[in-house]
């Protein structure tokens, strides 16, 4: 699969480099290596205290969510599979202490509530430079850029997102891939997340980069 870049004009239509915040960019790296785990998997903790305290936190959530209250969390491990993607009625800030890799698409581009893994498109995140993932883009846990390395990446997102689940009475398709609080899911049928229920809706190969990365 080719990897492209979040500074290729491809990315354009997933998100964006937000630029400046050298300090707070600082501040939040060394936080998140100073104070969470690379597991051997995947792990996702919606807000740590560590990174929440930071006043980054509070400059970011008054500038780039115009003072909205934010949850500071993050996405450590390895991991190389699309497996799911997910979408918020949101965006996402995403900075790495490490490389990291995004496989993302567009809502635009499911049909009938099932999206082809051929529209996944994948872009290297370099350390140290923070992204914004546009709410239309389709996203799931990073992968590792270097198979020798994990990853270690800050989740940026409204308060409350991916804690607990709403219960509600669905009245529509898109009401069943509510998975948790702002966050619809599609999964790919080879998944554990399929296997637990989540609406299979991603078809085609599950795609693997292993043998992309170096």
């Amino acid at each position: 699969m080719e990897i492209l870049k979040v500074t290729d004009p491809e990315f354009i239509g997933y998100g964006r480099i937000i630029e400046g915040y050298d300090a707070e960019k600082k501040a939040i790296m060394e936080a998140l290596r100073d104070n969470t785990p690379i597991p051997e998997g995947t792990e996702y903790v919606a807000e740590e205290p560590a990174l929440q305290s930071l006043a980054a936190a509070d400059k970011i959530s008054n500038s780039l969510f115009g003072g909205s209250p934010m949850q500071f969390g993050w996405c450590n491990g390895h991991n190389t599979k699309l497996n799911c993607l997910e979408y918020h009625r949101s965006s996402e800030i995403n900075l790495g202490a490490t490389d990291f890799i995004l496989l993302l698409a567009k809502r635009e581009e499911i049909v009938d509530y099932k999206l082809d893994s051929s529209k996944v498109k994948a872009f290297l995140c370099p350390k140290g430079v923070m992204i914004e993932v546009y709410a239309t883009a389709l996203h799931y846990a990073p992968c590792q850029a270097h198979k020798d390395s994990g990853f270690q990446v800050l989740v940026g997102l409204p308060k409350g997102t991916n804690v607990g689940k709403p219960e509600f009475t669905a009245d529509n398709k898109e009401d069943t891939l509510l998975t948790a609080t702002n966050k619809w899911l599609l999964a790919h049928a080879e998944s554990s997340e399929a296997k637990d229920g989540a609406w299979v809706g991603i078809t085609g190969e599950n795609i693997d980069i292993v043998n992309d990365i170096k």
